[in-house]
């Protein structure tokens, strides 16, 4: 099990250890309790967003994901159950709240997406979506008189749903994915793989690593973003792995005396957190338990960074394409970086 790595990692020992205990603790370990309660008092935000034709069971797996109903359509009212004529993006907020830790979860639909006659540029209105949060940041940012804590509506994790059809990815899956990885961490998956069996589900995720390769499409996580040789083994696992063959389900059934969460056939149950069965467990443990806060800190300090820059940059040029000079003689757009 690979993310039983994390906790073999052994633990760095300081070059002075020897010489600091014989002149008594000094508490500097304290600071991890005093970020722990700081945290805890502040919560935390994980704005998720799921890409992918009608029916390939978006919603029952957020639903599954977070052991609760929290994907758009389980509130939403049956007159409003229709394929839309253009792609729509909506997004329901929930606070969940697990062992006295707070979370404020956004889930984002993007019902119509795949779903038309003409699926050309279908990527445009969502990179739109993607941007207008970078850009509502980044205003909040730039004010004065800004917030302490800014709200932050920025688009974390895409998780894009690849249909199972056991060939390869079609022209829309490599479109979207090669424009929305430059600007959102995306995590492919194939959907409903129970619809597979294991010698095809393993072909088909093969010839889909070949895809992203040969269209050099950089999914989540990004090799050039791994900060020493711990993280770059634990992620080259992950990368072999993707995209994850799941299955989703929020109905219970019992199975050898234990109540399951799964899908019943006529052959039996697929048990949705079984490993033998579907790598869910997997996509759950690379979302919330092992690089939730590795996917934000990719957001923050790469994709919105990319994005601030190049605003920045626009501000301050000229008509005739020369950047702003400021009072002292720098290009202001470098000022402004440095104040930031």
């Amino acid at each position: 099990d690979i993310w039983s790595l994390y906790r073999n990692i052994p633990t760095p020992v300081a070059r002075n250890e020897k010489a600091s205990s014989e002149l008594g603790y000094v508490g500097i370990d304290a600071i991890l309790e005093q970020m722990r309660r700081k945290a805890m008092k502040q919560g935390f935000e994980f704005n998720i967003m799921v890409v992918g034709q009608s029916g390939l069971g978006k919603s029952t797996l957020m639903n599954t994901l977070f052991k609760s109903k929290v994907s758009r359509r389980s509130v939403k009212t049956t007159e409003e159950e229709r394929i839309p004529k253009t792609i729509e993006i909506k997004s329901i907020s929930h606070d969940i709240e697990e062992k006295g830790v707070r979370m404020k979860l956004t889930v984002i639909d993007t019902p119509g997406f795949g779903d038309q006659i003409n699926n050309e540029n279908c990527w445009q209105p969502i990179m739109k979506f993607i941007n207008a949060q970078y850009e509502q940041y980044l205003q909040e940012e730039i004010n004065i008189d800004r917030k302490k804590k800014i709200p932050d509506s920025r688009v974390h994790c895409c998780i894009y749903f690849i249909p199972p059809t056991g060939h390869c990815l079609r022209p829309i899956d490599i479109e979207f994915m090669r424009h929305l990885s430059k600007v959102v961490n995306i995590v492919p998956v194939i959907a409903k793989a129970d619809t597979l069996t294991l010698e095809e589900r393993d072909f088909f995720k093969q010839k889909v690593r070949e895809d992203l390769r040969a269209n050099e499409i950089d999914i989540y996580p990004q090799k050039e973003f791994d900060e020493d040789a711990e993280d770059r083994m634990i992620n080259e696992k992950i990368r072999e792995m993707i995209p994850f063959a799941v299955v989703g389900s929020d109905q219970e059934y019992q199975v050898n005396g234990k109540r399951l969460l799964g899908r019943k056939t006529r052959w039996g149950t697929v048990e949705v957190e079984n490993t033998t069965h579907c790598e869910f467990a997997y996509l759950r443990d690379l979302l919330i338990r092992t690089h939730m806060q590795n996917i934000k800190d990719i957001t923050s300090s790469i994709h919105y960074e990319m994005y601030r820059v190049r605003r920045l940059n626009e501000n301050n040029m000229h008509p005739n394409g020369q950047p702003t000079i400021h009072a002292n003689g720098v290009p202001e757009h470098e000022v402004l970086s440095n104040e930031m």
